[in-house]
C-alpha cells in the first residue's frame, strides 16, 4: 500500500466498490452496518498506524507513554488489533470471531469514546449466513478495505464519504432507509432554513445517521466559526452507532449522543429537565404509529400541554418536542413533515391552532413528490421560530410566510433531487419574505383565521395557471397548408395497395 491523498471522488469511488463488492443475499439495509463497520475500523487503523509511527519517533520504545498520549489525543489500539493483524487472519475458519475480539478490545482500551460503537456480529449466523458463506463475505470486504491507505486521507473527505456510502445504501434499501438518513440536498436545505449562528446548541431528536446534524454544523462554520456543539438522539441502536461513527470521522468526538425512545424516554436532560436549545432540526419518521399516546398526560416534562397528538399519528408529539425543548423567546425548529400536518383536525387542529396563537409558526415550505426512498409524496418544512413569543425580538413578526415549492427539482427514474439552484431559490425567497406571484405568500394571522387554522399552502398560493386561448382561425389555415400533402400521400398508400392487389 502506498500512502495517498484521495480527491473527494476517488474516495468515494473506491470505498463504495470496497464496501459493496461483497454483498451476497444480506439485505442492504443491515448489510450496509457492516460495510461501515470495517471502514471505521481501517480508518482508525490507519490513522493508528501513522500516529503511533510519529510518537515512536519521539518517545522511543516507550509503548505506555505511547500509548497515554494517543488516548490524549483521540485514539489508541492495543497490539494486534489492527487492520495488518485481521487480515493475517482472514483465513481462519473463526475469523468473524476474531474480528469480535478484536474490535471489543479497541472499545475496552477507548471506553470513554468508543465503547458500544462495534455493535454489529461479524460472527452472526443468524445475519449473514452459516460459516462459509460468511467467510466468504467477510474475506471480501477485509481484501477490499486493505488495498485502502486512509492514513493521509483529510478528515473532511473521510467524513463526506462515509455519508456518501450511507446515501448510497439507503438508496438500495429503498423505504427502510428512512430509519438512517435523510436525502442529503433536502437536509441541506433543512440545515440552512434552522439559521444556526457562532455558539448555538443545536440538536436532532430523530438524528438516524446524524447526517442533518452535521450540515447544521457546516452551516456555522460557513460563517467562520467552529463554535458550536451537537446533540442528538436515536431510537434505532445500530444506527445509533452509525451516528457516532459519523461524528467521529468528521472529528466532532465532543458531540452529545445518546440512544432511547426520544418521545417517551427523552435522554437530552439536564438538573431532570429537558436540554434548551438554540437550533432543533429533524426529520422524525411520518405519522408514526403507536408513539406512546397513551402516556402523554402523564409527562413529566408535560411537553403535551397543548394537547395530545392521536395516538396513530405521531407528527406533532415529535413538534411539540422540538417546540419544547427550543429555547423560551430564542430557538427556532426547523423540521419535516407529511402535508396532513398542516390541515388534519381534531387533536391535531388543537394542536396547530394553540401554535399559530403563539406566534412562533414562521414559515410553511411545500416540497415536491418523490424526495424520499421512504414515500413517493410531497412533504413541507415547518420553521417555529419561538424569538416571535411574546418578549422575544421578533414579536412584532405577525404573519406565516408560504412557498409552494413543488415543481423545484430535477426529475430522476427512482427518485427526484433537489438541486442548489432550486435550494438556493427556496432559501433566498424565505430569506425575503414577501409574495412571490404562483410561488410564496405573507398571510396574516387574520388570514389564516378565516381559513379556520388551516394551513395547507395552496389556499394561499395561487398556483392555477391559465391555459392559452386557442386560436381557432391559426389552426384552421394551419390544417389548410397541411391537406395538399395529405392528399399526396393518401395517393401514394393508394398506389402500393394497388400493386400489392389488395385495392
Amino acid at each position: 500500500m502506498v500512502a495517498k491523498k484521495y480527491s473527494q471522488t476517488e474516495l468515494n469511488n473506491i470505498l463504495w466498490d470496497a464496501a459493496d463488492s461483497s454483498r451476497t443475499s444480506v439485505d442492504a439495509g443491515i448489510y450496509k452496518d457492516y460495510a461501515l463497520t470495517m471502514l471505521f475500523f481501517k480508518y482508525l487503523s490507519d490513522k493508528s498506524q501513522k500516529q503511533h509511527a510519529e510518537y515512536a519517533e519521539r518517545y522511543g520504545a516507550d509503548e505506555d507513554r505511547i500509548a497515554s498520549k494517543m488516548k490524549q489525543d483521540r485514539f489508541y489500539l492495543p497490539p494486534d488489533t489492527d487492520f495488518d493483524y485481521i487480515y493475517a487472519k482472514k483465513e481462519e475458519d473463526n475469523i468473524g470471531e476474531e474480528l469480535n475480539k478484536v474490535l471489543h478490545r479497541i472499545e475496552e482500551t477507548n471506553k470513554a469514546k468508543l465503547e458500544g460503537v462495534f455493535s454489529v456480529d461479524f460472527n452472526s449466523e443468524s445475519i449473514l449466513g452459516k460459516q462459509a458463506q460468511r467467510n466468504k463475505m467477510l474475506r471480501h470486504l477485509i481484501d477490499d478495505f486493505y488495498k485502502i491507505d486512509l492514513s493521509d486521507a483529510d478528515e473532511d473527505i473521510i467524513g463526506n464519504s462515509y455519508m456518501y456510502l450511507i446515501e448510497r445504501f439507503g438508496a438500495d434499501a429503498g423505504k427502510k432507509a428512512g430509519e438512517f438518513f435523510t436525502v442529503k440536498s433536502v437536509a441541506k436545505l433543512v440545515a440552512m432554513l434552522a439559521q444556526p449562528k457562532p455558539g448555538d446548541r443545536i440538536a436532532d431528536p430523530a438524528m438516524g445517521s446524524g447526517g442533518l446534524l452535521l450540515l447544521a454544523g457546516e452551516e456555522v462554520e460557513k460563517q467562520g466559526s467552529n463554535n458550536y456543539a451537537l446533540y442528538g438522539q436515536e431510537s434505532t441502536g445500530s444506527t445509533f452507532q452509525l451516528a457516532r461513527m459519523n461524528m467521529f470521522l468528521h472529528g466532532k468526538d465532543s458531540a452529545y449522543l445518546e440512544w432511547g425512545d426520544t418521545l417517551n424516554n427523552p435522554q437530552l436532560v439536564e438538573n431532570d429537565k429537558l436540554m434548551k436549545f438554540d437550533v432543533c432540526v429533524a426529520n422524525p419518521p411520518f405519522s408514526l404509529k403507536k408513539w406512546g399516546a397513551e402516556n402523554a398526560d402523564s409527562d413529566k416534562y408535560n411537553r403535551f400541554w397543548r394537547g395530545v397528538p392521536p395516538k396513530d399519528k405521531g407528527d406533532y408529539a415529535f413538534i411539540t418536542h422540538m417546540v419544547e425543548t427550543a429555547k423560551p423567546k430564542n430557538g427556532r425548529v426547523s423540521v419535516i413533515v407529511p402535508h396532513g400536518v398542516l390541515f388534519r383536525s381534531g387533536a391535531e387542529g388543537k394542536i396547530r391552532e394553540a401554535l399559530l396563537r403563539e406566534n412562533i409558526v414562521d414559515a410553511v415550505i411545500g416540497l415536491p413528490a418523490g424526495l424520499f426512498q421512504t414515500t413517493g409524496i410531497p412533504v413541507a418544512i415547518l420553521i417555529l421560530d419561538r424569538s416571535r413569543e411574546e418578549g422575544g425580538k421578533n414579536a412584532n413578526k405577525q404573519d406565516v410566510l408560504f412557498i409552494e415549492a413543488s415543481k423545484e427539482f430535477k426529475p430522476g427514474k427512482a427518485q427526484n433531487t433537489l438541486t442548489q439552484e432550486n435550494i438556493d431559490k427556496i432559501y433566498d425567497t424565505y430569506v425575503q419574505r414577501k409574495d412571490v406571484d404562483k410561488f410564496a405568500h405573507v398571510a396574516s394571522l387574520d388570514e389564516i383565521i378565516e381559513n379556520d387554522f388551516n394551513l395547507n399552502i395552496t389556499r394561499y398560493v395561487d398556483t392555477f395557471v391559465e391555459e392559452a386561448e386557442i386560436d381557432i382561425a391559426a389552426n384552421l389555415a394551419e390544417l389548410e397548408k397541411l391537406n395538399p400533402e395529405l392528399q399526396k400521400l393518401e395517393a401514394q398508400m393508394n398506389d402500393y395497395l394497388r400493386q400489392l392487389g389488395i385495392n
